[in-house]
Parts: structure tokens; C-alpha cells; sequence
């Protein structure tokens, strides 16, 4: 009876949060479903499992949400963000427009600039771009998705994702964890995908063109909203607020807030922390932990919080309405931090059910290894829960403890669990019920049965094909 309701309460929470229903309402109902099939007892897995857990993500990772969002906003705002795009197009032209939009959007996501922000100055460049060079304009949707949710999420050393962040307290390791082998699945995953969309866009030159789309019906589609902020953490609804600067930066100053950002997250990760005398992390009142739990995300606050200084600073005059963006960018981090955070609650109560030892005992048993088993935890539970950084919390906060004893035993590096979780929630994340997948679509004006096809090919097999390659290089060399 136990096994029946988790499975009677993730049918509720996929099926009824894919209908556009609110999961800060679905996850607590799906997780007392769960607990009463158990005969366990609900008000107390409600207040102190599941409020617990959420509360618990909501410390550790807010901060992240909270300043990523603002400054996306502000990048937005500034103009930084459409000067990029706009280089990116005049440098590689028509003849390259598809590797124009795909690497512009893995500058601006490298470089910490939320999601969201990013769809919605990508698609008009998009459009217009794949207008002029003549590329089937259903191929917008997959050059996006492969330029800012696959390696620059979860493979690109340092990437300031909110999914390379959540390993790091679990595993004590950082953004910058097994380097060597996120390059070459980001190596992969682009590689693959450029040769996917080309090839795509050769054989299909004619296809009918897609429909434009008001990007105002898009923002305030509750629908596209409720999935959107369990998939990623930006708020569309926030998406027009503020004032967007008509006057560009330069290029050089467009650009200097990004490098700040990577700059201040490699020295604050390999350098200024680990000199520092951290002992006093240890005493009760800071939470009786150590830096190697706490540092990955100060190393991303940090840098984040410089980059939005510079980025204020360099572009004051540019920031029309610099109160109404800053609020904006700060709303805009709200519902999804809490949106994941009742996803992480829903998972720590099916977690303590007695029946959960049948499912973890299930996922320990796949042959091949830990590494296999934990890609396999991640990629599982993001798919069910359309959510990469859900599912990647929910399967460590289950078996992270676990896989730390296996790491010990089996000589594994932590950091090469950590590459592989991160790796692993981006595969099938990106499945049709995702609320990047769908948001993007609405944005780009396009369905699931135009361009769904393209976006599997370079956002899910594409990112196996990188995560195939990283357990087995990881097997055989360990990290590097």
C-alpha cells in the first residue's frame, strides 16, 4: 500500500501541475497522500518533514535565486543582454545564424543570466536572424534550448546554474568540480547538437514558416507560469516590469558583468576560500557545518553580487527605472525558489516512508556501479517531476549520504559525483511536460508536434550521449 500511494501521489503532482495547477498546493497534498496510504501520521510529515526539507533548501540555495533573478533583470534592463545578441548576429552573420543564437545564449546563461530573461531576448533575435538566412524558423526553439540548458547548465565548469549549485553542499565539492570532464561533455553536447540542427536545416529549408507571438500573451499565460517556475528560477510574470533601456551598452561593458561573474566564482573557489580560517563554521550558532558545505554557494553569491555591482554601476545611466527593476528581479525569484522548494518537500516525505526503502534499494541495485545508479536516480526523478533542480534535490537529499559511503568505499572523487548528478538532472528533465520546454515554445510561437523532435535531439540525447561519456571516462580515469 505504501509503493501504491507515492505512486498515486507523483501521477497527482505530474498530471494535475502539467494542467497549470499551482505545486506550492500539489506537492504538500501529493506528499499526505503518500504518508496516509503508509499509515503515517500527516500533520507531522506536513509541519516538520516536509516544511522542514523545503525550509532547509530555501536556506542553503535562495540567496542564488534571489540575486541570479535580480541580475538577469538587470541585464535585461541595461541592454546587456540584446547588445550581446545583437554582436553575436553581426559577427557571425546569416551564414552562421543558427551557431549565432546558439552561442549567444550560452554567453548570457554562462554568465549567470537567468532563463528566462534569456527566451525572451533570444526569440526575436532568433526570428529575425532565421528569417533573413532562410532556417526553418521551427528550429528556433532547439538553437536556444542547445545554447542556454544543456552544457552551460549543468557540464561548463564554474556555471553559476542553480543545478551545478545544489551538489555542493552534499558532496563538498564546487562550481568548478571535475573540470576536465565538463569540458568534453560540453564539447559533446555542442558538437552534437550543432551537427543535429544543421543537418536539420539543410533538409528542410522549405518548411512553412512559424507564426509571430505577442510576448505580453506569453507573460501573463497562468498556465506557461505555473510550469515555468517549478522548471527554472525566473518568474515570467516579472518579465515586463521595469524599464528596458533602448540605448545598448558597448559590447566591452555589455560583456564585463559576465566575465565578473566567472572571474569572482574561480577565485573565490580555488583561491580566497580555501586560505581562509573557516574552524568557527563548526560552532553551534553557524549551523555546526564546515566550508565544504557551505562554500560552493558563497562562491556563487559572492560572485553574483559583484557582478551586479559592476553591472549597476557601469550602466547607471542605462537604467531607466532602477528601483522598479531591482524590484522586478527580486519578485521574479519568489515563486520558483518556492515552487522547487515544495517539490524537495514532496520528495523528504516519500523519502521517510517505510516503502521508499524498496526504490532505493531498486536504484542501488542497477548495474554498473554508482555512477550509473545515481545517473539513472537523477535523471528518473527530474523526468517525473519536469524539474532538473527538483528532481537532482530530491534524489540527494534520499541517497546523497549514500552515495558519499560509495564514493568511499569504490575510491570514487565526490567531485565526479557531483558532474555526474548535475549531468544527469539535465537529460530527461526536458521532457514534453517541462516548463522550460513548454514557456520556450509559447515564446517562439511555436507547438510540441513543430519542434518538439529538434529539442529532444540536442537537449536530451545529446546531453546522454555527454553523460554516457563522462561515467565512462570517469570510470576509467576517476576525475579530472
Amino acid at each position: 500500500m505504501g509503493l501504491l500511494g507515492i505512486l498515486i501521489g507523483l501521477g497527482l503532482l505530474i498530471c494535475l501541475a502539467f494542467r497549470g495547477w499551482s505545486v506550492l498546493l500539489l506537492a504538500p497534498s501529493a506528499a499526505l497522500i503518500a504518508a496516509l496510504f503508509s499509515g503515517e501520521p500527516l500533520l507531522a510529515h506536513w509541519t516538520q518533514t516536509f516544511m522542514g526539507s523545503a525550509a532547509h533548501f530555501l536556506a542553503q540555495f535562495f540567496p542564488i535565486f534571489l540575486l541570479g533573478a535580480l541580475f538577469g533583470k538587470l541585464m535585461e534592463d541595461s541592454g546587456s543582454v540584446t547588445a550581446i545578441s545583437a554582436f553575436m548576429t553581426s559577427q557571425l552573420g546569416e551564414k552562421r545564424a543558427i551557431l549565432a543564437v546558439v552561442l549567444a545564449g550560452a554567453i548570457v546563461t554562462y554568465g549567470g543570466v537567468s532563463l528566462f530573461v534569456a527566451f525572451f531576448v533570444l526569440a526575436p533575435m532568433a526570428r529575425a536572424l532565421f528569417s533573413t538566412a532562410g532556417v526553418p524558423l521551427r528550429l528556433m526553439p532547439a538553437a536556444i534550448v542547445l545554447g542556454t540548458s544543456t552544457f552551460t547548465m549543468s557540464a561548463l565548469p564554474g556555471t553559476p546554474a542553480i543545478q551545478n549549485a545544489i551538489p555542493m553542499p552534499f558532496f563538498g565539492t564546487t562550481p568548478f568540480a571535475a573540470p576536465g570532464l565538463g569540458m568534453i561533455a560540453s564539447a559533446i553536447m555542442l558538437g552534437f547538437g550543432m551537427w543535429w540542427l544543421t543537418r536539420a536545416d539543410s533538409s528542410a529549408r522549405m518548411a512553412v514558416r512559424v507564426p509571430s507571438t505577442d510576448m505580453a500573451d506569453v507573460v501573463h499565460d497562468e498556465r506557461v507560469r505555473e510550469l515555468a517556475t517549478t522548471a527554472r528560477e525566473f518568474d515570467p510574470a516579472e518579465i515586463d516590469k521595469g524599464r528596458q533601456s533602448k540605448e545598448l551598452p558597448p559590447i566591452v561593458l555589455a560583456a564585463l558583468p559576465l566575465i565578473v561573474v566567472v572571474g569572482i566564482n574561480f577565485i573565490m573557489s580555488i583561491i580566497i576560500l580555501p586560505r581562509l580560517d573557516t574552524l568557527f563554521l563548526a560552532e553551534p550558532q553557524w549551523g555546526a557545518t564546515s566550508i565544504a558545505s557551505v562554500g560552493g554557494v558563497w562562491s556563487v553569491v559572492t560572485a553574483l553580487f559583484a557582478a551586479i555591482i559592476t553591472l549597476v554601476f557601469i550602466n547607471r545611466s542605462r537604467l531607466l527605472s532602477l528601483r522598479q527593476s531591482i524590484d522586478a528581479g527580486a519578485n521574479a525569484s519568489v515563486l520558483p525558489a518556492f515552487s522547487v522548494a515544495s517539490l524537495v518537500g514532496f520528495g523528504a516525505v516519500v523519502a521517510a516512508l517505510p516503502a521508499f526503502s524498496m526504490v532505493r534499494d531498486w536504484v542501488l541495485s542497477i548495474g554498473g556501479g554508482p555512477l550509473v545508479s545515481l545517473a539513472v536516480a537523477t535523471n528518473i526523478l527530474s523526468a517525473l517531476t519536469g524539474s532538473a533542480s527538483g528532481g537532482l534535490t530530491i534524489a540527494l537529499d534520499a541517497l546523497g549520504p549514500t552515495y558519499m559511503d560509495l564514493a568511499a568505499q569504490h575510491g570514487i572523487d565526490p567531485a565526479l559525483l557531483h558532474r555526474v548528478a548535475v549531468i544527469g538532472s539535465g537529460t530527461l528533465d526536458s521532457l514534453p511536460h517541462n516548463g522550460a520546454v513548454v514557456s520556450l515554445l509559447a515564446v517562439c510561437g511555436s507547438t510540441h508536434g513543430e519542434s518538439y523532435f529538434d529539442i529532444v535531439m540536442v537537449g536530451i540525447v545529446g546531453a546522454i550521449l555527454a553523460l554516457a561519456a563522462v561515467i565512462l571516462l570517469g570510470s576509467m580515469f576517476g576525475s579530472f
